[in-house]
C-alpha cells in the first residue's frame, strides 16, 4: 500500500486542531469553578445549575430553537418547490425572476436583508395592521427568506443529478405526477432535503444581524442574548449552554448520518 506523505497528515492535524480545539476548550471551561470564562479555578458543574436557573438565557435559547425549527421546515418546503420549478419545468414566464429572487439573499449583506425586512413589516403593519409589532413571527419570516435560497440551491443541484428516466419509467407504468414525486423523486432527494434542513436550522440558530432588526422586546434570540452579555461580561453559563447545544447537534447529525447510511443500498 502506498505510504501517505507526512506533510498530508501534518496539514490534516493542524486543520482539525484549528477547527475543533476552540470547541474543545469551550467544553472544558464550561466545567470551570471561576466566574471568569478565561481563568481556570478548578473543576465544577456549578454553572450548569446556574444555567437552569437563568430564565432569560433559557427563554432566548427556546426562542432560537422554535424559530430555527419553524424556519428550516418552511425553507425546505419552499426551497423544494422552487428547486423543482427551476430544474423540471424548463423555460417558463417568470423563471428568470424566480432564479434571481432565490439567489439574491445568498449575495446580499445581512444588514440589507434585516433592514428591508424591517421596512416591509412596518409598512404592512401600517397598511393592514399585521404583523402587530415585531416578534417570533417576524424573525421566522425573515429567516425563511434567507434560508430558502440555500435550500433551493441544494435541491436544484440534487435534481440536476437525478436520472430523469426513473421518473419517466414510473409515468410510463401509469403513475400520476404527484405519485411519481412522492414515491420516486422524494426518496431519492431525501438526503438533500435533510442537508438543506440542517443547514437552514444552523443559519437561523446562528443569525444575529437579521434578528436584531426584526425582533421585539419579548422575542430575544440566543445570539442577541449572548451578544448583550459579551458587552456586560460573560459567565461560564454561556459555555454550559453551548456545550449542551454541541452535544445535542452532534447527536442529531450522528443519527441523521446513520439513517442516510442505512438507506443506501448495500453493494454485493
Amino acid at each position: 500500500m502506498r505510504q501517505r506523505p507526512f506533510a498530508l497528515y501534518t496539514a490534516m492535524a493542524f486543520g482539525y486542531a484549528f477547527l475543533y480545539l476552540p470547541i474543545l476548550s469551550l467544553i472544558v471551561y464550561s466545567f470551570n469553578e471561576s466566574r471568569l470564562v478565561t481563568v481556570w479555578a478548578g473543576f465544577s458543574t456549578r454553572w450548569y445549575g446556574e444555567l437552569f436557573r437563568n430564565e432569560s438565557l433559557l427563554d432566548a435559547a427556546m426562542n432560537s430553537f422554535v424559530v430555527a425549527t419553524t424556519a428550516a421546515t418552511f425553507s425546505v418546503t419552499l426551497g423544494t418547490l422552487a428547486g423543482l420549478a427551476l430544474s423540471r419545468l424548463g423555460r417558463f414566464r417568470g423563471r428568470t425572476m424566480l432564479s434571481i429572487m432565490t439567489s439574491a439573499p445568498l449575495v446580499m449583506p445581512e444588514v440589507m436583508l434585516g433592514l428591508s425586512s424591517l421596512l416591509l413589516f412596518v409598512s404592512m403593519q401600517q397598511l393592514i395592521g399585521w404583523p402587530d409589532g415585531r416578534g417570533i413571527t417576524t424573525i421566522t419570516i425573515a429567516h425563511v427568506t434567507l434560508c430558502t435560497s440555500y435550500v433551493t440551491i441544494i435541491v436544484q443541484s440534487r435534481l440536476a443529478q437525478l436520472d430523469e428516466s426513473l421518473e419517466e419509467a414510473a409515468m410510463d407504468l401509469g403513475a400520476r405526477p404527484w405519485k411519481v414525486f412522492f414515491l420516486v423523486t422524494l426518496p431519492v432527494i431525501a438526503p438533500a432535503l435533510i442537508a438543506g434542513w440542517l443547514l437552514a436550522f444552523t443559519l437561523s440558530l446562528d443569525d444575529l444581524v437579521i434578528a436584531s432588526f426584526v425582533s421585539g422586546p419579548d422575542s430575544t434570540t440566543l445570539p442577541i442574548e449572548v451578544y448583550s452579555k459579551v458587552r456586560l461580561g460573560l459567565t461560564p453559563e454561556v459555555n454550559a449552554l453551548a456545550t449542551l447545544i454541541i452535544v445535542f447537534v452532534t447527536a442529531v447529525i450522528t443519527l441523521v448520518g446513520w439513517i442516510v447510511h442505512r438507506s443506501k443500498p448495500s453493494r454485493t
